[in-house]
Protein backbone atom coordinates (compact mmCIF):
# COMPACT_ATOMS: atom_id res chain seq x y z
CA UNK A 1 0.00 0.00 0.00
CA UNK A 2 1.60 3.45 -1.24
CA UNK A 3 2.09 5.95 1.51
CA UNK A 4 0.10 8.62 1.21
CA UNK A 5 0.99 12.52 1.57
CA UNK A 6 -0.98 13.35 4.70
CA UNK A 7 -0.76 17.15 3.60
CA UNK A 8 -3.38 17.01 0.77
CA UNK A 9 -6.33 16.02 3.21
CA UNK A 10 -8.21 18.61 4.44
CA UNK A 11 -7.27 18.85 8.03
CA UNK A 12 -10.44 16.95 10.35
CA UNK A 13 -8.79 17.91 13.65
CA UNK A 14 -11.61 19.39 15.71
CA UNK A 15 -9.69 22.73 15.95
CA UNK A 16 -9.53 22.60 11.97
CA UNK A 17 -12.82 21.86 11.75
CA UNK A 18 -14.08 24.59 14.16
CA UNK A 19 -11.80 27.33 12.32
CA UNK A 20 -13.37 25.84 8.65
CA UNK A 21 -17.12 26.56 9.95
CA UNK A 22 -16.12 29.89 11.44
CA UNK A 23 -14.49 30.70 8.32
CA UNK A 24 -17.83 29.67 6.50
CA UNK A 25 -20.00 31.88 9.12
CA UNK A 26 -17.65 35.38 8.54
CA UNK A 27 -17.84 34.38 4.26
CA UNK A 28 -21.77 33.79 4.97
CA UNK A 29 -22.23 37.25 6.50
CA UNK A 30 -19.68 39.29 4.28
CA UNK A 31 -22.24 37.80 1.67
CA UNK A 32 -24.82 38.99 3.29
CA UNK A 33 -23.60 42.67 3.43
CA UNK A 34 -23.00 42.68 -0.01
CA UNK A 35 -26.43 41.87 -0.74
CA UNK A 36 -28.08 43.78 1.60
CA UNK A 37 -26.06 47.02 1.63
CA UNK A 38 -28.31 48.50 4.72
CA UNK A 39 -25.42 47.90 7.05
CA UNK A 40 -22.68 49.55 4.69
CA UNK A 41 -24.84 52.61 4.42
CA UNK A 42 -25.27 52.42 8.12
CA UNK A 43 -21.88 51.85 8.44
CA UNK A 44 -20.22 54.71 5.97
CA UNK A 45 -23.46 56.64 5.08
CA UNK A 46 -24.71 57.35 8.10
CA UNK A 47 -21.12 58.68 9.99
CA UNK A 48 -21.19 60.64 6.58
CA UNK A 49 -24.61 62.59 6.59
CA UNK A 50 -25.00 62.88 10.53
CA UNK A 51 -21.28 64.59 10.71
CA UNK A 52 -22.37 67.28 7.83
CA UNK A 53 -25.54 67.98 9.76
CA UNK A 54 -24.22 68.14 13.21
CA UNK A 55 -20.70 69.10 12.57
CA UNK A 56 -21.94 72.19 10.79
CA UNK A 57 -25.20 72.78 12.15
CA UNK A 58 -24.44 71.93 15.83
CA UNK A 59 -22.35 74.98 17.79
CA UNK A 60 -21.84 76.81 20.54
CA UNK A 61 -20.57 79.65 19.11
CA UNK A 62 -22.70 82.85 18.77
CA UNK A 63 -21.90 84.13 15.07
CA UNK A 64 -23.99 87.49 13.28
CA UNK A 65 -25.68 87.90 16.32
CA UNK A 66 -28.12 90.74 15.60
CA UNK A 67 -28.51 93.70 17.76
CA UNK A 68 -29.85 96.57 17.96
CA UNK A 69 -27.96 100.08 17.76
CA UNK A 70 -29.70 102.93 20.03
CA UNK A 71 -28.06 106.31 19.89
CA UNK A 72 -29.95 109.06 21.10
CA UNK A 73 -27.09 111.60 20.21
CA UNK A 74 -24.58 110.47 17.56
CA UNK A 75 -20.79 111.91 17.69
CA UNK A 76 -17.61 111.06 17.55
CA UNK A 77 -17.47 109.35 20.29
CA UNK A 78 -21.23 106.77 19.95
CA UNK A 79 -19.34 106.52 15.98
CA UNK A 80 -16.55 105.21 17.81
CA UNK A 81 -18.03 102.86 19.93
CA UNK A 82 -20.86 101.97 17.54
CA UNK A 83 -17.68 101.00 14.93
CA UNK A 84 -16.32 98.18 17.47
CA UNK A 85 -19.34 96.22 16.80
CA UNK A 86 -19.51 97.23 13.29
CA UNK A 87 -15.92 95.16 13.36
CA UNK A 88 -16.88 92.57 15.68
CA UNK A 89 -17.72 89.28 13.93
CA UNK A 90 -20.14 87.95 16.81
CA UNK A 91 -22.52 90.99 15.53
CA UNK A 92 -24.84 91.95 13.34
CA UNK A 93 -25.85 96.01 14.39
CA UNK A 94 -28.96 96.88 12.89
CA UNK A 95 -29.81 100.81 13.61
CA UNK A 96 -32.76 101.98 15.82
CA UNK A 97 -33.96 105.41 16.23
CA UNK A 98 -35.66 104.77 19.27
CA UNK A 99 -35.90 102.66 22.29
CA UNK A 100 -39.53 101.78 21.26
CA UNK A 101 -38.66 100.54 17.70
CA UNK A 102 -35.50 98.77 19.23
CA UNK A 103 -37.94 96.55 22.31
CA UNK A 104 -40.65 95.95 19.82
CA UNK A 105 -38.01 94.49 17.42
CA UNK A 106 -36.64 92.45 20.81
CA UNK A 107 -40.22 91.60 21.24
CA UNK A 108 -40.81 89.48 18.08
CA UNK A 109 -37.30 88.18 18.44
CA UNK A 110 -35.83 89.81 14.79
CA UNK A 111 -33.04 91.11 17.12
CA UNK A 112 -31.11 89.61 20.16
CA UNK A 113 -29.94 92.55 22.22
CA UNK A 114 -30.25 96.52 22.62
CA UNK A 115 -27.34 98.07 23.34
CA UNK A 116 -28.22 101.81 24.20
CA UNK A 117 -26.39 104.61 24.57
CA UNK A 118 -28.40 107.84 25.81
CA UNK A 119 -28.23 111.61 25.16
CA UNK A 120 -25.69 112.71 27.48
CA UNK A 121 -23.23 109.73 26.74
CA UNK A 122 -20.45 111.73 25.45
CA UNK A 123 -20.84 114.34 28.23
CA UNK A 124 -20.86 111.88 31.13
CA UNK A 125 -17.76 110.04 29.96
CA UNK A 126 -15.59 113.10 30.46
CA UNK A 127 -16.58 113.18 34.43
CA UNK A 128 -15.32 111.62 36.85
CA UNK A 129 -17.53 109.31 37.20
CA UNK A 130 -17.55 108.13 33.59
CA UNK A 131 -20.05 107.17 31.35
CA UNK A 132 -22.23 103.87 30.85
CA UNK A 133 -23.84 102.00 28.19
CA UNK A 134 -27.61 100.20 29.00
CA UNK A 135 -27.41 96.52 27.27
CA UNK A 136 -30.48 94.76 27.14
CA UNK A 137 -30.32 90.62 26.36
CA UNK A 138 -33.18 87.96 25.33
CA UNK A 139 -32.75 85.38 27.81
CA UNK A 140 -35.02 83.09 27.19
CA UNK A 141 -31.57 81.14 25.96
CA UNK A 142 -29.58 81.42 28.67
CA UNK A 143 -26.64 80.31 27.01
CA UNK A 144 -26.77 82.93 23.96
CA UNK A 145 -27.74 85.80 26.33
CA UNK A 146 -24.75 84.90 28.48
CA UNK A 147 -22.37 84.71 25.39
CA UNK A 148 -23.65 88.16 23.80
CA UNK A 149 -23.13 89.72 27.00
CA UNK A 150 -19.79 88.71 27.62
CA UNK A 151 -19.32 89.58 23.20
CA UNK A 152 -20.86 93.33 24.49
CA UNK A 153 -18.44 93.70 27.57
CA UNK A 154 -15.64 92.67 25.00
CA UNK A 155 -16.60 94.94 22.01
CA UNK A 156 -16.54 97.48 25.18
CA UNK A 157 -13.09 97.05 26.96
CA UNK A 158 -11.66 97.10 23.41
CA UNK A 159 -13.18 100.56 22.70
CA UNK A 160 -11.80 102.04 26.20
CA UNK A 161 -8.20 100.57 25.95
CA UNK A 162 -8.29 102.00 22.05
CA UNK A 163 -9.51 105.45 23.39
CA UNK A 164 -6.58 105.44 26.35
CA UNK A 165 -4.19 104.48 24.16
CA UNK A 166 -5.34 107.37 21.86
CA UNK A 167 -5.88 110.12 24.49
CA UNK A 168 -3.16 109.28 26.66
CA UNK A 169 -5.14 108.51 29.73
CA UNK A 170 -4.33 105.82 31.82
CA UNK A 171 -7.20 103.36 32.83
CA UNK A 172 -7.40 102.42 36.34
CA UNK A 173 -6.65 98.87 36.34
CA UNK A 174 -4.66 97.47 39.24
CA UNK A 175 -5.17 93.83 37.91
CA UNK A 176 -3.98 93.09 34.27
CA UNK A 177 -5.37 89.40 33.21
CA UNK A 178 -3.90 87.79 30.33
CA UNK A 179 -5.19 85.36 28.96
CA UNK A 180 -4.01 81.76 28.19
CA UNK A 181 -6.51 79.20 26.18
CA UNK A 182 -4.89 75.43 26.38
CA UNK A 183 -6.16 72.74 24.25
CA UNK A 184 -8.18 75.13 22.24
CA UNK A 185 -6.56 78.10 21.51
CA UNK A 186 -9.27 79.45 18.83
CA UNK A 187 -11.88 78.66 21.21
CA UNK A 188 -13.68 77.03 18.06
CA UNK A 189 -16.93 75.04 19.53
CA UNK A 190 -16.20 72.73 16.53
CA UNK A 191 -12.75 71.54 18.42
CA UNK A 192 -14.91 69.85 21.31
CA UNK A 193 -18.21 69.12 19.61
CA UNK A 194 -16.67 67.01 16.71
CA UNK A 195 -14.65 64.10 18.50
CA UNK A 196 -17.80 64.15 20.81
CA UNK A 197 -20.19 63.41 18.19
CA UNK A 198 -18.04 61.06 16.69
CA UNK A 199 -18.47 58.78 19.79
CA UNK A 200 -22.21 59.47 19.39
CA UNK A 201 -22.23 58.17 15.85
CA UNK A 202 -19.86 55.45 16.50
CA UNK A 203 -22.29 54.18 19.76
CA UNK A 204 -25.23 54.34 17.11
CA UNK A 205 -23.90 52.67 14.34
CA UNK A 206 -22.15 50.29 16.15
CA UNK A 207 -25.25 49.09 18.03
CA UNK A 208 -27.43 49.07 15.34
CA UNK A 209 -25.14 47.03 13.04
CA UNK A 210 -25.66 43.86 15.31
CA UNK A 211 -28.92 44.54 16.62
CA UNK A 212 -30.57 43.52 13.22
CA UNK A 213 -28.41 40.30 12.63
CA UNK A 214 -29.83 37.62 15.05
CA UNK A 215 -33.49 39.29 14.50
CA UNK A 216 -32.64 39.44 10.77
CA UNK A 217 -31.84 35.74 10.40
CA UNK A 218 -35.36 34.50 13.05
CA UNK A 219 -37.71 37.11 10.81
CA UNK A 220 -36.61 35.35 7.50
CA UNK A 221 -36.44 31.97 8.77
CA UNK A 222 -32.48 30.67 8.33
CA UNK A 223 -32.20 30.92 12.27
CA UNK A 224 -33.52 27.35 12.51
CA UNK A 225 -30.91 26.20 9.96
CA UNK A 226 -28.03 27.69 11.93
CA UNK A 227 -29.67 25.92 15.23
CA UNK A 228 -29.38 22.39 13.73
CA UNK A 229 -26.07 22.92 11.98
CA UNK A 230 -23.25 21.55 13.40
CA UNK A 231 -21.57 25.33 14.70
CA UNK A 232 -21.88 26.01 18.19
CA UNK A 233 -23.25 29.55 19.06
CA UNK A 234 -20.02 31.05 20.28
CA UNK A 235 -19.25 30.40 16.32
CA UNK A 236 -22.34 32.28 14.88
CA UNK A 237 -21.93 35.24 17.48
CA UNK A 238 -18.25 35.52 16.33
CA UNK A 239 -19.02 35.10 12.81
CA UNK A 240 -21.55 37.69 13.35
CA UNK A 241 -19.42 40.08 15.73
CA UNK A 242 -16.41 39.96 13.29
CA UNK A 243 -17.67 41.10 9.53
CA UNK A 244 -19.40 44.14 11.81
CA UNK A 245 -16.42 45.15 13.72
CA UNK A 246 -14.46 45.55 10.57
CA UNK A 247 -17.06 47.56 8.98
CA UNK A 248 -17.87 49.91 11.84
CA UNK A 249 -13.80 50.71 12.17
CA UNK A 250 -14.36 51.41 8.71
CA UNK A 251 -16.82 53.50 9.38
CA UNK A 252 -14.85 54.75 12.76
CA UNK A 253 -11.86 55.91 10.27
CA UNK A 254 -13.80 58.25 7.71
CA UNK A 255 -15.05 59.84 10.81
CA UNK A 256 -12.36 60.66 12.19
CA UNK A 257 -10.79 61.70 8.59
CA UNK A 258 -13.83 63.93 8.45
CA UNK A 259 -13.13 65.42 11.51
CA UNK A 260 -9.63 66.20 10.99
CA UNK A 261 -9.66 67.01 7.37
CA UNK A 262 -13.05 68.71 6.73
CA UNK A 263 -13.84 70.34 9.91
CA UNK A 264 -10.20 70.92 10.81
CA UNK A 265 -9.75 69.23 14.26
CA UNK A 266 -6.12 68.81 15.31
CA UNK A 267 -5.57 65.11 16.07
CA UNK A 268 -2.79 65.34 18.61
CA UNK A 269 -3.09 62.25 20.46
CA UNK A 270 -1.22 58.90 18.70
CA UNK A 271 -3.33 56.97 16.42
CA UNK A 272 -2.62 53.68 18.07
CA UNK A 273 -4.09 54.65 20.82
CA UNK A 274 -6.93 55.83 19.00
CA UNK A 275 -7.01 52.72 17.30
CA UNK A 276 -7.39 50.53 20.25
CA UNK A 277 -9.63 52.77 22.32
CA UNK A 278 -12.18 53.08 19.32
CA UNK A 279 -12.24 49.26 19.48
CA UNK A 280 -12.72 48.84 22.48
CA UNK A 281 -15.77 51.12 22.28
CA UNK A 282 -16.88 49.16 18.91
CA UNK A 283 -16.66 46.01 20.66
CA UNK A 284 -18.92 47.07 23.54
CA UNK A 285 -21.28 48.55 21.06
CA UNK A 286 -22.01 45.14 19.09
CA UNK A 287 -22.10 43.48 22.30
CA UNK A 288 -24.81 45.83 23.09
CA UNK A 289 -26.54 45.35 19.21
CA UNK A 290 -26.31 41.86 20.09
CA UNK A 291 -27.49 41.66 23.26
CA UNK A 292 -30.86 43.17 21.90
CA UNK A 293 -31.05 40.99 19.11
CA UNK A 294 -30.92 38.02 20.89
CA UNK A 295 -33.53 39.59 23.20
CA UNK A 296 -35.33 41.22 20.58
CA UNK A 297 -36.42 38.79 17.33
CA UNK A 298 -38.20 41.53 15.38
CA UNK A 299 -35.68 43.85 13.25
CA UNK A 300 -38.15 46.85 14.02
CA UNK A 301 -38.43 46.29 17.63
CA UNK A 302 -34.71 45.64 17.63
CA UNK A 303 -33.57 48.88 15.53
CA UNK A 304 -35.69 51.22 18.18
CA UNK A 305 -34.33 49.70 21.73
CA UNK A 306 -30.56 50.53 19.87
CA UNK A 307 -31.45 54.39 19.16
CA UNK A 308 -32.98 54.62 22.77
CA UNK A 309 -30.38 52.46 24.26
CA UNK A 310 -27.52 54.26 22.40
CA UNK A 311 -28.44 57.91 20.43
CA UNK A 312 -29.97 59.10 23.40
CA UNK A 313 -28.22 58.40 26.26
CA UNK A 314 -25.03 59.36 24.11
CA UNK A 315 -26.20 62.66 22.79
CA UNK A 316 -27.62 63.99 26.63
CA UNK A 317 -25.50 61.82 29.10
CA UNK A 318 -22.20 61.51 27.51
CA UNK A 319 -20.47 65.00 28.34
CA UNK A 320 -21.02 65.56 24.28
CA UNK A 321 -22.99 68.65 24.57
CA UNK A 322 -23.99 69.04 28.27
CA UNK A 323 -20.59 69.26 31.40
CA UNK A 324 -21.04 66.33 33.19
CA UNK A 325 -19.71 67.95 36.81
CA UNK A 326 -22.86 70.49 36.64
CA UNK A 327 -25.64 67.74 36.56
CA UNK A 328 -27.24 66.11 40.15
CA UNK A 329 -25.38 63.56 41.52
CA UNK A 330 -28.07 61.13 41.17
CA UNK A 331 -27.64 61.91 37.25
CA UNK A 332 -23.89 62.20 37.48
CA UNK A 333 -23.94 58.74 38.68
CA UNK A 334 -26.24 57.82 36.14
CA UNK A 335 -23.98 58.32 33.11
CA UNK A 336 -21.64 55.50 34.26
CA UNK A 337 -23.58 53.23 32.87
CA UNK A 338 -22.99 54.31 29.46
CA UNK A 339 -20.05 53.76 27.45
CA UNK A 340 -20.42 56.56 25.43
CA UNK A 341 -19.34 58.64 28.34
CA UNK A 342 -15.97 57.27 28.57
CA UNK A 343 -15.11 57.46 24.81
CA UNK A 344 -16.13 61.49 24.45
CA UNK A 345 -13.59 61.98 27.44
CA UNK A 346 -10.77 59.62 25.62
CA UNK A 347 -11.61 61.67 22.30
CA UNK A 348 -11.64 64.86 23.39
CA UNK A 349 -8.33 64.32 25.09
CA UNK A 350 -6.30 62.88 22.54
CA UNK A 351 -8.00 65.20 20.13
CA UNK A 352 -7.28 68.49 21.47
CA UNK A 353 -4.46 67.62 24.68
CA UNK A 354 -2.53 64.64 23.23
CA UNK A 355 -1.96 61.14 25.56
CA UNK A 356 -3.13 62.32 28.73
CA UNK A 357 -2.36 58.45 30.15
CA UNK A 358 -4.52 59.63 33.55
CA UNK A 359 -7.82 60.29 31.24
CA UNK A 360 -6.91 57.56 28.60
CA UNK A 361 -6.78 54.57 31.07
CA UNK A 362 -9.03 54.80 33.71
CA UNK A 363 -11.69 54.91 30.69
CA UNK A 364 -10.28 52.28 28.99
CA UNK A 365 -10.31 50.06 31.21
CA UNK A 366 -14.12 50.90 32.06
CA UNK A 367 -14.95 50.49 28.37
CA UNK A 368 -13.19 47.06 28.38
CA UNK A 369 -14.99 46.22 30.92
CA UNK A 370 -18.50 47.38 29.47
CA UNK A 371 -17.32 45.03 26.44
CA UNK A 372 -16.83 42.16 28.46
CA UNK A 373 -20.09 42.09 30.15
CA UNK A 374 -22.26 42.65 27.02
CA UNK A 375 -20.39 40.07 25.34
CA UNK A 376 -20.86 37.54 28.27
CA UNK A 377 -24.51 38.60 28.87
CA UNK A 378 -24.95 37.65 25.22
CA UNK A 379 -23.33 34.21 25.18
CA UNK A 380 -25.17 33.57 28.20
CA UNK A 381 -28.48 34.49 26.61
CA UNK A 382 -27.93 32.84 23.06
CA UNK A 383 -29.22 29.16 23.40
CA UNK A 384 -29.05 27.03 20.48
CA UNK A 385 -32.73 26.30 21.08
CA UNK A 386 -35.84 27.65 18.96
CA UNK A 387 -38.13 28.69 22.55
Amino acid sequence: MNAVDAGTFPDRSPRGGKRMRLQGLIRKEFLQIVRDPSSIGIAFLMPLVLLFIFGYGVSLDARDVPIALVVEQPNADTSALTGSFYGSPYFKPVPMFGMHEAVRELMSHRVDGIVHLREDFSKRLRQPGGSSIQVIVNGMDANTARLIAGYVEGAWGGWLERRAVETGIVLPMPVQVEHRVWFNPEIRSQNFLVPGLVAVIMALIGALLTALVISREWERGTMEALLISPVSMGEILLGKLIPYFLLGMGGMILSVAMAVFLFDVPLRGSIWVLFLTSSLFLLAMLGMGLLISTVAKSQFVASQAAIIGTFLPAFLLSGFIFDIGSMPPVVRAITRLFAARYFVAILQTLFLAGNVWSVILPNSFALLVMAAVFLGLTRRRSRKRLE
